[in-house]
């Protein structure tokens, strides 16, 4: 590899995995919680029985992450997260070790439980902090059906400041929202395909105004300019592409009126390096997941980004705002 692009690729390495790193220095602000209401539905699920169903899950993943194996973990995760612990596992069967964003404390802040009586439904769950002041994790821990347990089907790690809106105590419970939620400043669905489009192509979105600044979007717009100047010089191109997934969405109303709203945006992210150059893996987890493939002048990679979305009232004057994400590769190929 010529010094030029050996330059190239160890620039783009190093913010891949500085983007990646970065998200787990920040604490996002615990919500508090509000009073009783006397018209309110008690819920199904106890706090107790979240922390039996909470620790069952991250027990059994534990052993997982230590025997560096994937097998069973469809028993106890679902979704975006089965996506990205099994990706996250098989790097580390390379690698040697997980990276230390996978951790998840067992403690927890709050636990947001829902009064639906209906199937699918789901548990939100804010963690403590993790041993080394990493960030809070927001867990979504969700039931399909009656005669199903409970899986861990997502995780964001929550962003510094993030200010999450109140929900009511686990006694109380909170109600479930819908993708199709009106008196919003936009519905659920709409929330996350605007935000996809704003990930995409940033200011030049036109929904940018409708979302207030976050980490998560800065980071990112930091990494594609950082690339994109190394593969001009190398006379390269890049295109990233995000799409919501609207089956893979949980919402949970506040009572403060507006809906916190996690949901999947999956991504790819597509370089051509110039005539009669490689294009390259850009960081450790891209490189264990190429394994022995050979490069080609393309390089294509999926990405599964989950998102957690605060959408007020649509009378609260606010803009919708992200409060935490995750993001890593799932696939490496070379076209």
């Amino acid at each position: 590899m010529n010094a030029t692009r050996l330059s190239k690729v160890c620039a783009a390495a190093t913010i891949v995995v500085a983007m990646t790193a970065s998200l787990c220095a920040c604490e996002g602000r615990v919500p508090t919680v509000s009073a009783p209401s006397s018209d309110s539905v008690s819920p199904d699920l106890t706090e107790s029985q979240e922390q039996e169903i909470r620790t069952r899950i991250l027990e059994t993943l534990e052993a997982a992450n230590e025997a560096r194996s994937t097998d069973g973990l469809d028993q106890i995760l679902s979704g975006p997260e089965l996506q990205i612990r099994t990706s996250e596992i098989l790097v580390a069967q390379t690698t040697g070790s997980l990276r230390k964003e996978a951790t998840i404390p067992t403690d927890i802040s709050q636990t947001v439980i829902p009064t639906n009586d209906g199937w699918p439904r789901s548990v939100f769950t804010i963690t403590t902090t993790t041993e080394d002041q990493q960030s809070m994790r927001l867990l979504v821990l969700t039931q399909n059906s009656a005669r199903e347990n409970y899986k861990l089907t997502a995780v964001a790690r929550l962003f510094s400041g993030a200010q999450l809106p109140k929900f009511a105590i686990a006694e109380i419970g909170s109600q479930m929202g819908d993708p199709e939620d009106e008196n919003l400043v936009a519905t659920p669905t709409e929330a996350v395909e605007r935000y996809a489009d704003v990930l995409q192509n940033g200011s030049n979105s036109e929904y940018a105004s409708e979302f207030a600044d976050d980490y998560f979007r800065e980071q990112l717009a930091q990494l594609t300019t950082t690339v994109q100047e190394g593969m001009e010089r190398n006379n390269g191109t890049q295109t990233q592409t995000f799409t919501a997934d609207p089956q893979q969405m949980w919402i949970m109303r506040s009572t403060e009126g507006g809906d916190l709203v996690v949901a999947t945006i999956a991504s790819e992210w597509t370089r051509q390096a110039g005539e009669g150059r490689e294009s390259q893996p850009a960081s450790d987890e891209e490189r264990a997941l190429f394994g022995d493939g050979t490069a080609t002048s393309t390089m294509k990679v999926t990405y599964v980004n989950v998102v957690a979305l605060y959408v007020p009232s649509e009378d609260s004057g606010q803009q919708i705002t992200a409060v935490g994400a995750e993001r890593y590769p799932v696939k490496v190929e070379a076209l």
